[in-house]
């Protein structure tokens, strides 16, 4: 088993949304962290929901209307989206969205100093 998985061009690894669709593809699974590949027709929603482990959203392409807590959010490529465990957030595609979703298991979670 190799130390490390090297992925080039995330948004390569997708592939044309049916309308009215959403795509997920599982790009790595352990013990420590899953990370899934989402593609979003425009339109598309991810209804509120909250996770049991500490979350990042990372938007690679497309536009998006992020409500995170409460607080509703415009997303675009780039945008960067940290959630502690269990805080509520949903997803709507205002254009087709290409988003990975990070997912990190490990019990212990060091946070950044300021």
């Amino acid at each position: 088993m190799s130390n490390y998985v090297y992925f080039t061009a995330l948004a390569g690894l997708t592939s044309d949304v049916p309308p009215d669709s959403t795509l997920s593809r599982t790009l790595y699974d352990t013990d420590d962290a899953r990370a899934v590949l989402f593609d979003f027709a425009k339109g598309q929603e991810l209804t509120e929901h909250t996770s049991a482990m500490p979350a990042v959203l990372y938007f690679l392409s497309g536009e998006a209307i992020i409500t995170i807590d409460g607080d509703e959010k415009d997303a675009r490529a780039g945008t960067w989206v940290h959630m502690r465990p269990h805080v509520p957030h949903r997803i709507i595609a205002q254009t087709p969205v290409t988003m990975l979703l990070l997912l990190i298991k490990k019990d212990e979670v060091v946070e950044p100093e300021e």
